[in-house]
This record gives structure tokens, sequence and C-alpha cells, in this order.
């Protein structure tokens, strides 16, 4: 799939880059007991961690609180996705099982300290652009409310926005159904092209350890 990302934040935000993965004729069904176990105490371990450390000092929320800075979004008030997990967790809200594909998103997400979305490509119409986004523009998100998207970065099709580090929309969620998905990893600035490679690839082996099917990924930003 032809997915391109813009000009704009390329120069905004020197260093930008995204893991993308496509995944074809996967399975999405219930977690297993795995799956659910390590996400479980994974959030416990990091609940404790919390008890010393603020979230804004992770070093993968601040890098993505920045980045909302420069492209003009307060991130006081628009919190990225990792960030929502982690306030999550440290109030010990944690996260329960939900289905396979998005219980990974959220343990990556986790463990990486960066947002992570899910698509279904059989729901986005034409390529993607992941770009900021224009006045007027907005979604249902999947905290069934309707989200501004101007000054965000966005993935957007021929049908509109559908997918930001903030929140996705509703119209290309994965589900029981999804077979074929792309996976979108907004990695840190900071992460060479060597780690992006191979934190991408690491959880590329993990979904299609768990979902089956075939995968490739990509990086892009990398000059």
């Amino acid at each position: 799939m032809e997915i391109k990302l813009s000009s704009e934040i390329l120069e905004q935000i020197p260093g930008f880059k995204l893991g993308v993965i496509e995944y074809r004729n996967i399975m999405v069904g219930d977690s297993t007991q795995m799956l659910k176990g390590r996400l479980r105490l994974f959030q416990e371990s990091i609940y404790f961690d919390l008890e010393k450390n603020n979230v804004t000092s992770l070093p993968g929320i601040q890098e993505w609180r920045n980045i909302f800075k420069k492209t003009g979004k307060d991130p006081n008030r628009y919190r990225h996705s990792a960030e929502s997990l982690f306030r999550r967790v440290q109030k010990q809200n944690y996260l329960s099982s939900v289905q396979s594909a998005i219980d990974i998103n959220n343990f990556f997400s986790l463990q990486y300290q960066v947002p992570i979305g899910i698509y279904d490509i059989d729901l986005i119409q034409g390529s993607i652009e992941i770009r900021i986004g224009k006045a007027g523009e907005e979604y249902i998100g999947l905290n069934g409310r309707k989200n501004s998207l101007e000054r965000l970065i966005l993935s957007s099709d021929q049908g509109g926005p559908f997918g930001s580090p903030f929140v996705d929309s509703e119209r290309t969620l994965v589900t029981y159904n999804t077979k074929d998905a792309i996976q979108i990893i907004y990695l840190r600035p900071s992460t060479d092209k060597e780690n992006a490679e191979k934190l991408t690839k690491s959880l590329m082996d993990m979904f299609t350890q768990i979902h089956g099917g075939d995968a490739s990924f990509r990086i892009l930003g990398c000059q």
C-alpha cells in the first residue's frame, strides 16, 4: 500500500520517522492467556516504576509531547495515545483485554513509549498520506467523541482523516473480521534507523506469531 509522508512534517520535526507494517491473511481473535498475562504483568511493573517517576519524565512520552508542541497542539489538552495509556496505568486503571490486535498495540506502545495505530486495509480508500490536520477537520474517535484534528499529525486517505497519534477514528477499526491490516508506529525522532528497524521488526514478529499471515515492514522518514 502506498503511504506518503508530507514535507511539512519533515520540515517541522527533524528526524521524524514511522515504522509501517503491512499484514495479509491474518486472523484476529481473543488474546491468548500468554498475551493477557504479559500485558497485565507489564502494567503492574510500570505502575511501581511510576511511583518514583512522573509520566512526562519518560523519554518517549516527552519526545512526543514536544512533537505536539512543534505542530501547534497543546500536549496538556491533547495527550498522545501512549501518554494516555501510561496515565491509566499510573491510576491502576489497568487496560483489560480487548482482542489480540489491539492488545499487542497497547503492549508495544507501553514498551516503546510511543503511539501505535493499526487499521483495516479493506476500510482504507486509496493511498495514505501522513500530514498535519487542517482547520475544520475532525472525526468521531475511538474515545466516542468528536475530535478536532487541526494541527495534529494524522493519517488520511481519499475519504479523509482516519488515524492520529492522539486517537484513531472508528472508520478503519481492526475487528475480528479483519484479514489485512496496516500498522503505523510513531517512532521517536531520536531513534536511529538501525534501532527503528529492530523495533519495528520485533513488533511484526510477535504480531504474526499470534495472528499468522504474511507481513512486511519499512521505515519512512529516514534520510
